[in-house]
């Protein structure tokens, strides 16, 4: 089968997922990735998927398992990615949808709705060619990558072990390549508590928990080396001027390449203690990404994807990469996962984040050799 010949029109896949891309889609909000999977299913739809709405729990949105009829019933391809942002509604009046030179911007194009929207191009490519799959092909569409997946790693790992294989339409890596493995990440909700007086009458009498949450905080990054990272992203407190502060709430991330390098830190983190006596700081772990090392089967999925790229005109790297994704669970339960699919660009969970567009046609052809010829 001749995958080069398919028509991809980067300029008509921008327009289709300029749609997309204006449907801001907070992880926190579900009522807009509700939106936002509402779209995605009328185009999944529209491509020949029967469509599956899977509620949302914990307070976050639904999900969107979509499948292709295919006359083998066969483990499959399975195609994973997330719909929702770290953009809070109203980022479109700062990083509207435009398009500059080779560039084009928007909140989430890049982390990750290009790459799920070229996975469903070249759906829809393959289809109109002609050009039947091996194997049947799911994609499944979930709404808290974000935030670690808390209501989603359950679904995630269901489907996951109903295939053979795994794509993850993450973003591209700098130079191009992909990913064959993830580092484990951590999270952790902190709390400091103080004693509460008036701030201008009596504030050597009360303990500010802002204060105690400050110096955690500089406990906790000063605790980053080369084999474990530590960051303080989120912090809350306080709700009078004039009032010394009871309690501090924040959130603290932790990244490491080898899972004993992250358990250390973890056993690190739930050791921290309050500064003083007069005041008190607990640390409970949150969400955490097991580490994903690359397999044998991860491996030969990458050479292939490669094999298929040489063909296309260009090559790809492979590497392990930072930041997590839904890619962590599926790997680290030993199924042949590809990561980092997804097209070039850069600047993600910021107000530069953009695509490259002539990478939507590229990465598109790449996705489509590998759902036609996975066996």
């Amino acid at each position: 089968m001749d995958i080069t010949g398919l028509p991809f029109d980067a300029e008509a896949m921008l327009a289709g997922l300029r749609p997309w891309v204006e449907c801001e889609s907070p992880t926190f909000d579900a009522a807009a990735v509700g939106r936002m999977m509402d779209l995605a299913s009328r185009d999944l739809l529209v491509a020949g998927a029967r469509i599956e709405r899977i509620a949302g729990r914990m307070g976050f949105g639904d999900c969107v398992r979509a499948s292709f009829p295919h006359a083998s019933s066969a483990p499959g391809i399975l195609v994973m990615g997330h719909l929702d942002t770290v953009h809070p509604i109203g980022t479109l009046a700062k990083l509207p949808f435009r398009r500059d030179g080779a560039r084009c911007y928007g909140p989430g194009i890049w982390d990750m709705k290009g790459g799920n929207y070229i996975a469903l191009e070249a759906i829809r490519q393959l289809a109109r060619a002609g050009i039947a799959t091996r194997l049947p092909v799911t994609v499944l569409l979930t709404s808290d990558e974000e935030i670690g997946s808390p209501s989603t790693r359950d679904v995630i790992e269901a489907e996951a072990a109903r295939h053979k294989y795994v794509l993850v339409p993450e973003p591209a890596r700098p130079d191009g390549g992909v990913v064959t493995g993830r580092y484990a990440i951590a999270r952790f909700n902190l709390e400091a508590t103080g004693r509460p007086s008036h701030a201008g009458a009596a504030p050597g009498a009360g303990r500010s928990a802002i204060r105690e949450m400050a110096r955690q905080l500089i406990a906790i990054e000063d605790m980053t080396t080369s084999d474990c990272t530590f960051s303080v992203g989120v912090i809350n407190g306080g709700t009078w001027v004039n009032c010394v502060t009871t309690t501090c709430t924040g959130e603290a991330l932790s990244m490491a390449k080898r899972q004993e390098d992250l358990d250390q830190g973890v056993a690190a983190m739930l050791a921290l203690r309050a500064s003083s006596n007069d005041t008190q700081f607990q640390v409970t772990r949150g969400v955490t990404r097991p580490v994903w090392e690359a397999d044998g089967k991860t491996m030969a999925l990458y050479d292939h994807a490669r094999g298929i790229a040489r063909t296309l005109g260009f090559d790809i790297s492979h590497q392990s990469s930072g930041g997590g994704s839904d890619g962590n669970f599926t790997g680290a339960m030993g199924i042949a996962t590809l990561d980092g699919l997804g097209v070039a660009g850069a600047g993600a969970h910021t107000l530069e984040e953009h695509i490259i567009v002539d990478s939507l046609a590229v990465r598109g052809r790449l996705m489509a050799g590998l759902l036609a010829t996975l066996a």
